[in-house]
């Protein structure tokens, strides 16, 4: 093959439209990612409207949110974040120095440890369950009955955690791969379980608590199959081997021990939120919850599918020597978290009551746990960009294999987090854990980019620079025309059928929307060229 020579200005322009031209590969992938994860919480909130309508927000709700919750920390400690920030760098420099066969063994080691290691603490933790609970829901104690469910409930979820384990090893696989499809739809397969357990399973069993905790575990052996017979799809059934410390699972571990301590302090700031909150009185737990659940949809659809794909993308071009490719893929995936980010939490910031009220105001959830729920989604929004942004900087690092930046980064937001939540869980009892959350939040996201900037592996270009404002500015004039259409459209969004409710809310969320669209075109931030395109492809 030959490469036509040519002038500096032509291999730079050459360069540009090459990385241009990879950028659209990226964004193509994080819309995906996206647009699978939004179909899964869509499906979440039809759970959630059950969960709250069956369950609302007392004792059994309690029970099952920290069972449910528990399983989770634990995922997010050994087989997310930080397995994933140690485990696709890693794998995608072996598929590009060494190749599929090299990669797929190492795949094979790490996975023999992680699931020896799985099998061991889930078996243990369930062997002490009520005295794990007297530690990570102490509060719970003095109510007998909460006890009892909340260990019985979480006897039942807590193998979860094993199968969750290995899907976010097959996950990482894949997404190497750029297959992302599969790993994102695979959360589509826990909230159909949960919805069948709600539906189907409730009447045969004493509570609907009962029925969803089966429910959940059923949710990760569905899920591990799906992930396991997609990569067999793609040449990447895994074999059972022996557990052994080759050398390339030396230094996964290497690379995973700070990640996985990152991730741990991470844990004690939402550990903190599940001891806190069981303290506090009845409610308050599922008041966090529901809230979270609302705060978590722009949180995984954008930022969740932003860090799925960039961190692959990173760490191939590093490997590869493209720098200056990998930090433009970190600017526009920075401006594209915004660009959607800053919209949702304005709107969750001016319309939290009515979106609250409208999705879960039913049945056992009254007018007091909306307004409840309301306040504490309000005081997550304010976080809600940081965090989005904090998948973006986070790779910035975990690409170049230097987990232990993130770590120290961590272990200051954590003291702020649990120092302000001891502070504000008196005065503002569970909206000041969501207060807490957001400003270690911020505290995280700023000393992320600026030790990213002293070292020179990242720089703000001007495009980011220039685009922020305007962004604000959009999302500003769209809150400020929900405020104004919330008060109109108020006899339907509080009006007793859930019909009128659902079409005001529609007509709110439509509002909003079309005046962030008219904002961002006429700030430049969306050009008319990219509608015909867009128009173009869809016809």
């Amino acid at each position: 093959m030959t490469i036509a020579r040519g002038s500096p200005d032509q291999g730079a322009a050459g360069r540009a439209g090459i990385r241009r031209g990879q950028g659209r590969i990226v964004f193509r992938h994080i819309l995906s990612v996206g647009g699978l994860t939004l179909a899964s919480r869509v499906l979440g909130f039809a759970r959630d409207v059950l969960t709250a309508a069956l369950l609302g927000a007392g004792p059994v709700a309690d029970a099952f949110f920290v069972a449910f919750r528990l399983p989770n920390h634990f995922r997010a400690l050994f087989a997310e974040g930080a397995f994933n920030s140690a485990f696709v760098p890693l794998f995608s420099g072996k598929l590009v120095q060494e190749g599929r066969d090299a990669a797929k063994r190492f795949a094979e080691e790490v996975m023999a440890l992680l699931l020896a290691v799985q099998l061991v603490f889930v078996l243990g933790i369930m062997a002490i369950m009520p005295q794990f609970m007297t530690v990570f829901a102490p509060g719970f104690s003095d109510e007998p009955e909460k006890f009892r469910l909340a260990v019985l409930f979480t006897s039942i979820t807590f193998p979860y955690l094993l199968f969750i384990a290995l899907v976010s090893l097959y996950g990482g696989v894949l997404n190497s791969l750029s297959r992302f499809g599969a790993a994102a739809a695979a959360p589509i397969l826990l909230n159909l379980c949960l919805i069948v357990a709600l539906v189907l399973a409730t009447p045969l069993m004493p509570s609907a608590g009962h029925a969803l905790s089966w429910g959940v575990l059923a949710a990760g052996i569905a899920q591990f199959v799906y992930l396991a017979w997609d990569a067999n799809r793609v040449g990447m059934a895994l074999r059972l081997v022996r557990p052994r410390l080759s050398a390339d699972v030396k230094r996964f571990l290497t690379v995973l021990g700070p990640a996985a301590l990152g991730a741990g302090l991470t844990q004690i700031s939402l550990f903190a939120d599940t001891l806190i909150a069981s303290a506090l009185p009845t409610g308050a737990v599922s008041y966090l919850y529901y809230a979270d659940r609302l705060n978590q949809l722009p949180l995984g659809v954008i930022g969740i599918a932003v860090g799925t794909v960039l961190l692959p993308e990173m760490s191939k071009r590093i490997k590869a020597g493209d720098e200056v490719g990998a930090v433009d893929s970190q600017n526009r995936a920075i401006e594209f978290s915004l660009l959607l980010t800053l919209p949702a939490a304005v709107a969750f910031l001016v319309a939290g009551l009515p979106i609250v009220a409208v999705l879960f105001q039913r049945g056992a959830f009254g007018v007091s746990d909306a307004a409840a729920s309301a306040a504490t989604l309000q005081a997550y929004a304010v976080g809600l960009p940081a965090f989005v942004v904090i998948r973006s900087l986070v790779n910035g690092f975990y690409a170049r294999q230097d987990t232990r930046t993130p770590v120290r980064v961590a272990l200051v937001a954590v003291a702020v987090n649990v120092l302000l939540k001891l502070a504000l869980m008196g005065p503002l009892a569970q909206v000041g854990l969501a207060v807490a959350t957001s400003v270690s939040a911020w505290v995280n996201a700023g000393l992320l980019a600026w030790l990213l900037t002293r070292r020179g592996l990242f720089r703000a270009d001007d495009r980011l620079r220039r685009n922020l404002p305007r962004v604000a500015i959009a999302a500003g004039a769209m809150g400020a025309v929900l405020w104004l259409v919330q008060d109109r459209l108020s006899p339907w969004l509080t009006a007793v059928g859930l019909i009128e409710r659902l079409a005001g809310l529609l007509l709110l969320c439509l509002a909003g929307a079309l005046a962030y669209g008219l904002a961002a075109v006429a700030l430049g931030l969306v050009r008319r060229s990219d509608l015909s395109r867009l128009r173009r492809r869809r016809s």
